[in-house]
């Protein structure tokens, strides 16, 4: 099983999603930003971690929203969702995604998202 964090990145009404690059696996699929758990890390800690990796920024984890399990054919991923609320809209630069983008929860339904953020787009969507 593979544990990950992500965050809701959200300035007012819009949240932060990001697009896998080609030649990762669910390539061109949009997710919301985070990763793996490293040994010893709370889930909070790996998702600040992630964060200042891929995207080169400095947060504050804010308060846990959800979990959403899915069963890939290569494995089970648990993802636990954080709020990372920001006091400004900032173009952010990622390392490690094809695209970003600030959209509106109403929005989120025009994205092909990975199945396992599937379960997190329909709950931002009636929060």
């Amino acid at each position: 099983m593979t544990v990950v964090a992500a965050a809701i990145m959200q300035y007012e009404d819009k949240f932060f999603i990001a697009q896998r690059p080609e030649g990762k696996s669910l390539a061109y699929h949009w997710e919301f930003p985070g990763g793996k758990q490293e040994s010893g890390e709370t889930l909070p800690e790996a998702l600040k971690r992630e964060l200042k990796e891929e995207l080169n920024i400095d947060v504050t984890i804010g308060d846990f929203f959800m979990k959403s399990d899915y069963q890939y054919e290569f494995g089970m991923i648990e993802i636990y969702c954080y709020f990372v609320p920001l006091s400004q809209k900032t173009d952010i630069v990622s390392n490690e995604h094809l695209e970003t983008k600030w959209v509106t929860a109403n929005e989120l339904k025009y994205y092909k998202f990975a199945p396992a953020d599937e379960a997190i787009v329909a709950a931002l969507q009636k929060y």
